[in-house]
């Protein structure tokens, strides 16, 4: 049985997980309400409630050419970051792997320093190429971001492989493609999707690294900045609820993963 003290300890702890989950997702609420209400001289007009701001945003095309942008991008940094970081992990975790730290600490660095050093430090790199600005750019620049995710997730997997289950399959015969194949990326396969659904919400939200590589393109999170400087109107409150709500289900898909990923090691 519990002691008083450790129920009014769980107590209070319910109580500041209320605070900080209403301290979280209380400004989402009043966004998710006013993207469906109007709000005149500080009175809510409930009789104002409708959909038509988001079906709205269905029909502005400037904010469907975002979201594209930002779909391409996020589809093509993290499937090239997925594959570096699938050889970066099985060159370190290999024999005889030369420069491992000095690998690392390339792949660590961007994603540990400020986001606005990085976008800094490759929009100077792209200028000093020649190269212009655009999907290209954002790209690499959400994949380098990424990239650490990616190759930390992808190693954790590959360093509890059994040693034995290589070994097995070289015994039967098999070449190193093959045990590669059928042995080393079917195990690898739930930290494969699991990085990439979290390597997916950190581009879908990165902002700061856009802003500097984007040029005249425009992702949505730079839509929706570049639509709030003229106030708040529903539209807004709409596309911000979509955006949270887009974000909130990739973190949930990762949790997901991870849960079901805990449950097969255990």
């Amino acid at each position: 049985m519990t002691t008083r003290g450790e129920r009014l300890a769980m107590f209070a702890s319910g109580l500041l997980l209320g605070a900080v989950l209403l301290v979280l997702y209380a400004p989402v609420a009043v966004g998710a309400l006013f993207s469906v209400v109007r709000l005149q001289r500080g009175q809510i007009l409930w009789d104002t409630a409708s959909v038509q701001a988001y079906v709205h945003l269905l029909d502005n095309a400037d904010i469907l050419t975002a979201l594209g942008t930002t779909a391409l991008v996020a589809a093509v940094a993290v499937s090239a970051a997925t594959v570096m970081a699938l050889a970066l992990a099985l060159y370190v975790q290999s024999e005889g792997a030369f420069g491992r730290g000095f690998l690392e600490l390339l792949v660590y660095l961007p994603f540990v320093m400020p986001p606005i050093v990085t976008g800094l430090s490759l929009l100077l790199f792209f200028s000093g190429l020649g190269l212009a600005r655009d999907i290209a750019t954002i790209s690499i620049g959400h994949g380098v971001f990424v990239l650490a995710i990616l190759y930390r997730t992808i190693l954790v997997r590959l360093q509890s492989l059994p040693p034995s289950l290589a070994e097995a399959s070289a015994d039967l015969g098999a070449t190193l493609g093959q045990t590669f194949r059928y042995v080393t990326l079917p195990y690898l396969r739930s930290a494969l999707v699991t990085g990439a659904l979290l390597a997916l919400t950190l581009s879908f939200d990165e902002t700061l690294i856009t802003v500097f590589l984007a040029g005249d393109r425009m992702t949505l999170p730079l839509r929706l900045w570049a639509m709030m400087r003229v106030g708040f109107t529903p539209e807004i409150n709409a596309l911000i609820t979509l955006v949270i709500l887009a974000s909130i289900g990739l973190a949930v898909g990762v949790a997901a993963r991870l849960r079901g990923a805990g449950r097969l090691n255990v």
